[in-house]
């Protein structure tokens, strides 16, 4: 309990700048601030459910769900790690396992049900919700999936939250206004996993104001599970 409580401080500071007044946030071009349009290889995370075939082999067929701790339980080769590779490296890793029992261990891993890849939009949308990547997704895009700016919002000082390195979060600020007249398309920058899109009120007063009514908003209808996992736990939701 106290761990939680913890965490949910230190992700209560990373959004206390966020809004008008927002000091600590980077603009469009600092360091980690850019996702590339296509995302790299995906990284099997934990909740996700594999296809496990094996060609000459098929009883040793196997949907597996990714455990928490990140392995994937399978017949004769037992507990293999999973969390963190791409389906190919897992594939070599399985191929090997299964060759000390197999003559001809050929076999494909598919991700039929990914539990990883998503991010969370909130603040003054139309429908604040989670949504999964399935491609490429701008900020525009992404509250454009949660319904849209509400009257409220104010366009030009989005906040983009995303874990930087050893998962601490930093702010990105974005003028969303600009990239949806087309005066500056750059503002419009792609999602990673994990991201938070965060559209404030407009003619906030102040950031006590912010803080009590995103977060709180936040933590009530999402729960402090989410928040929890989602920036602390790199894996995705299990």
């Amino acid at each position: 309990m106290k761990k939680g409580v913890l965490i949910l401080f230190v992700i209560s500071l990373g959004l206390y700048g966020c809004g008008p007044y927002s000091k600590s946030a980077v603009k469009v071009g600092a360091p980690g601030t850019k996702a590339p349009a296509m995302p790299h290889a995906y990284r099997i995370a934990p909740g996700d459910k594999l296809s496990v075939k094996l060609f000459y082999n098929p009883d040793l067929n196997q949907d597996v769900r990714v455990q928490p701790d990140g392995t994937i339980s399978l017949m004769l080769v037992n507990e293999v790690k999973a969390a963190g590779l791409t389906t190919e490296e897992l594939r070599k890793t399985l191929t090997k396992d299964y060759g000390k029992y197999l003559q001809q261990p050929n076999l494909t891993v598919v991700v039929i049900q990914s539990a990883g890849n998503r991010i969370f939009v909130g603040g003054e949308v139309r429908k604040p919700s989670m949504e999964l990547l399935t491609g490429p997704t701008t900020v525009l895009d992404a509250i454009d999936m949660a319904g849209g700016f509400s009257p409220t919002a104010r366009t030009d000082d989005v906040i983009v939250l995303r874990r930087g390195a050893n998962n601490k979060p930093f702010e990105i600020a974005l003028n969303a206004e600009k990239a949806m007249k087309g005066a500056d398309l750059s503002q419009n920058i792609y999602l990673q996993p994990y991201d938070m899109v965060i559209v404030p009120r407009s003619h906030i007063a102040n950031v006590d104001q912010w803080v009590q009514q995103y977060i709180g908003s936040t933590i009530g209808v999402f729960g402090n599970a989410f928040l929890f996992y989602y920036y602390m736990n790199p894996g995705g939701i299990p």
